[in-house]
């Protein structure tokens, strides 16, 4: 009975700083923190890093590993452990400083199927200077808008709609409708797009039936 009064619970024990590496390795970081003589304590330090290492020894010799090691030790002494790092040692402020918010695009396009790249293409598009090479890249990216449109949502479209949506994207810099362009056949994309996945299918499909054929064959 007096045995298990006396259990120890982790919970009742003191939070491990990282708890990876488990309680034995805090006690012997606590240990060297406790140490008087420093050449003492740079030994044991040195102990601490090179059995940490051995969790991962096919790290422990790269440098930026190394590097790692000690910043952990350092953490774990709870920046208490006075030693002779090899590395420079990162400041308990700096490791609790909060990073800098990531900027994400704040975009929601109207028409997701065109995809961000067409609306960047767009954009470059009303830079050029009005000509043959701009005229060539207009009718390039109404094209491929096309083609996105048949790819997420009908088998046809007409070309004034991708007109358009082109001259509403582009903040009516960009208009193809007076000038009587005629895009790409809605059914030269539809029979691009089945011959790819009759090539995708077809090869799974002959890869099957050869594994059919060979079930039968006696193998010596």
């Amino acid at each position: 009975m007096n045995v298990v009064e006396n259990l120890q619970y982790n919970t009742e024990r003191t939070k491990l700083i990282i708890p990876e590496y488990g309680r034995h390795f805090q006690k012997m970081v606590d240990h060297a923190v406790s140490i008087a003589d420093k050449e003492e304590r740079n030994k044991v330090a040195k102990s601490i890093i090179s059995v940490m290492g051995n969790l991962q020894p096919h790290l422990r010799d790269v440098p930026d590993f190394q590097h790692k090691l000690w910043d952990q030790l350092f953490i774990m002494s709870d920046f208490n452990l006075d030693v002779d790092s090899p590395f420079p040692i990162t400041s308990k402020e700096v490791l609790h400083q909060r990073p800098e918010p990531l900027e994400y695009p704040q975009n929601h396009p109207k028409y997701r199927f065109y995809g961000n790249n067409i609306k960047r293409m767009i954009d470059v598009a009303i830079k050029w200077e009005k000509g043959d090479m701009r005229s060539g890249l207009e009718y390039a990216i109404a094209n491929h808008m096309k083609k996105c449109y048949l790819n997420w949502n009908k088998d046809t479209v007409e070309d004034s709609a991708i007109f358009a949506h082109l001259k509403e994207l582009s903040d009516g810099q960009i208009d193809l409708a007076p000038d009587g362009e005629t895009l790409t056949d809605s059914g030269q994309f539809l029979k691009n797009r089945l011959a790819k996945s009759n090539r995708n299918g077809g090869s799974n499909h002959s890869h099957k039936k050869g594994q059919r054929n060979n079930r039968g064959k006696k193998r010596y």
